[in-house]
């Protein structure tokens, strides 16, 4: 179930990005949460065809995985926004 929430969030983050990008307005936090999600969909891709491999099922749809990827896709949404809170701040002043 990891899988499949991980895949979604970034599936959804790729098409927010892609529309601030039309717009005109790409953010670096959010191409960073994007890059974040699809690396995590990419290795819970890699465990499950490791898992097919061994004779389990494709993809565990148990209460531990589901519990697993909401707190993956948790952590993401925070990291999100810390990253969207330190892009915001006024930069600081250079002295020479």
């Amino acid at each position: 179930m990891c899988e499949l929430m991980t895949i979604t969030a970034a599936a959804v983050f790729t098409a927010l990005w892609a529309l601030a990008r039309r717009r005109g307005k790409p953010t670096g936090p959010l191409f960073t949460a994007m890059l974040m999600f699809w690396g995590a969909a990419l290795m819970w891709s890699v465990d499950c065809v490791a898992n097919r491999l061994d004779g389990e099922p494709l993809l565990d749809l148990g209460h531990e995985d589901t519990v697993l990827g909401c707190i993956i896709v948790a952590v993401g949404l925070v990291a999100y926004a810390g990253f969207s809170i330190f892009d915001r701040r006024p930069a600081r002043a250079q002295y020479a």
